[in-house]
């Protein structure tokens, strides 16, 4: 059972040990402090690739705003984040781990470029902030036989391999992430092969969705605001086209979500104009208020400077920002688009479901009402319904 959190930015005892530990490895010369800058990260990224693997079949404008971003990022850690050692060395394997995958992908795509373009089936994007029901619309989705995810491991790696090891290296990954944050469960279920957000693959093309959560990085947030997303999601594109090959299940469509595709929702259905849209809808005051308890928790282990106001206040924008954002891409929108709130959710979840079928019309059949009973069964044991109670206790206002 998970353990009370006694605060928003309560650590784990092991976090502070790695941290500690991290920082007397440095101070007594056993090991270097990886440098975060990008010529750096770069040179260890790419270490075993060839230039060629860069380009592969991306546009010049694709290649040169990995590269920007990786600039900007760096720069952004370095003179705003205030990391600890823990949160140095985090930030250091997960920008060299993107470099890596990203020559991973090239070199995949120059052997086997069919990949990238291979045809499937109009997708299912759901759009919504964080901490809107996002998720489990997602997955009531995904329960159906006729539609497909993307796997938890394959977000985590979108390089394919033989043998695929990928669920066991995401299992790994997964023991050590709720070492550091035993919390980590309640915000989000995870499961290595449970279907789950593309997030991984935006980090993978340096988009700030996983990074924002977990680090204070406003130029870079910044930065990104007002910048093209365009490139990130031909990246995006090619991933998912290349993972339904894969998968085998290019002839299903896929249902996407991450809420960082509210803010981008205009760059991303460029790239998929067929695509059937949900929206996702709760009180801001409820998005806000479990959107601060999640970032407050990935951000504690990884920084020693935290202001709860200054979170509060981003937050209380970001939120605004994206709803614009999303209010703006629909507009210009022709395809179907379905609307689900989420008290309707938790009132009934399959009626919720069988109304969002009929506005995309969708036939909401025996087979996918019985798979999504069984998933909403499965869910109601999850962790994750402690954190309204965490949110009533740490933030009582919002209670």
């Amino acid at each position: 059972m998970t353990r009370p959190r006694p605060h928003l930015f309560a650590r784990s005892r092991f976090a502070e040990v790695c941290d500690r530990l991290i920082e007397t490895v440095w101070d007594r010369g056993w090991d270097e402090k990886p440098s975060l800058d990008p010529d750096y990260l770069w040179t260890l990224g790419s270490k075993g690739y060839s230039k060629e693997d860069e380009y592969s079949i991306r546009s010049s404008e694709d290649v040169e705003d990995l590269r920007l971003r990786l600039e900007r990022l760096c720069a952004s850690l370095r003179e705003e984040a205030a990391l600890n050692s823990l949160g140095h060395t985090m930030a250091y394997g997960q920008l060299r781990n993107a470099i890596r995958k990203r020559h991973a992908l090239g070199r995949l795509w120059r052997e086997r470029p069919e990949l990238a373009s291979t045809p499937i089936a109009p997708p299912i994007i759901v759009l919504g902030q964080m901490r809107s029901g996002t998720t489990r619309v997602q997955r009531l989705l995904d329960a159906d036989p006729k539609l497909a995810g993307t796997r938890f491991c394959d977000s985590h790696d979108p390089v394919p391999s033989r043998p695929d090891l990928r669920p066991l290296k995401a299992r790994a990954a997964l023991f050590m992430a709720r070492r550091v944050n035993p919390w980590l469960d309640t915000f989000h279920p995870f499961g290595a092969t449970q279907t789950d957000e593309e997030i991984g693959w935006l980090s993978a093309a340096l988009s700030p969705a996983a990074f924002e959560a977990q680090w204070r990085i406003p130029s870079y947030v910044a930065f990104n605001e007002g910048h093209d997303q365009t490139p990130v999601y031909r990246e995006f594109a090619r991933m998912l086209r290349t993972d339904a090959a894969t998968a085998k299940n290019a002839d299903r469509p896929r249902v996407l979500k991450c809420p960082q595709f509210a803010e981008d929702a205009k760059a991303l259905l460029d790239q998929f104009p067929d695509a059937k849209v949900v929206r996702c809808t709760r009180a801001q005051d409820e998005v806000h208020a479990s959107s601060v308890s999640m970032v407050a928790s990935q951000m504690a282990f990884q920084s020693d400077r935290h202001m709860l106001a200054d979170l509060e206040a981003e937050w209380a924008r970001k939120i605004d920002h994206r709803e614009r954002r999303l209010d703006q891409a629909l507009k210009s929108f022709s395809g179907p688009v379905a609307e689900i709130c989420f008290e309707d959710l938790n009132a009934d979840s399959v009626a919720a479901m069988a109304s969002l079928y009929k506005a995309l019309d969708m036939s909401f059949d025996r087979s996918a009402r019985d798979c999504m009973k069984a998933e909403i069964e499965e869910a109601g044991r999850s962790p994750h319904r402690m954190h309204r109670e965490q949110i009533e206790h740490l933030l009582p206002e919002t209670g």
